[in-house]
């Protein structure tokens, strides 16, 4: 199991350290002179199919390592702010703790929490003050708005066979 962390380690750096090269204005540059090389090239080489297919082999296959290093990245970064939000909506006591691990959520699941949202929106537009909070786990006696979210949100539930 540790062979397989430090393994990790060592793909989480080299990814984050080729993240920052390509990102980098040199790396821009580099490639923006390397094409301007490849195309003074073609002089030489009578422009052939040989000449054409190299760059375009080279292209695909940085193409392809860039894609999956950029996913790399925000699958990271994702989870990053996902973590930070969770710990703002967690240490806050008014914010409803069931959005803590929203992203967990399906679809249906979070098309249900923003309908409640923009109802809630509809009834803070009513009221007297605008400073008045309001979270999803708030008792709104004046309205239906929070049961008819649980009943959806358990009839959602419901009809997801257990894994």
């Amino acid at each position: 199991m540790s062979l397989n962390i430090g393994f990790s380690r060592k793909i989480e750096k080299l990814a984050s350290a080729s993240i920052t090269i390509a990102g980098s204005n040199l790396a821009l540059i580099g490639c923006f002179f390397l094409v301007l090389l490849w195309a003074g090239s073609g002089f030489f080489f009578h422009f052939s199919t040989r000449w054409e297919s190299l760059i375009g082999t080279i292209s695909s296959v940085i193409t392809i390592l860039m894609v999956f290093l950029i996913q790399k990245a925000q699958n990271k970064d994702s989870l990053a702010i996902q973590l930070k939000l969770n710990e703002l909506v967690a240490s806050h006591g008014a914010a409803s703790n069931r959005l803590v691990n929203i992203e967990g959520m399906t679809e249906d699941e979070l098309k249900v929490i923003q309908k409640y949202y923009s109802k809630l929106s509809e009834f803070a537009k009513k009221q007297d003050t605008l400073i008045e909070s309001h979270s999803i786990d708030e008792k709104h006696e004046e309205h239906a708005i929070r049961q008819e979210m649980e009943q959806e949100l358990k009839d959602i539930t419901d009809t997801i066979p257990p894994q």
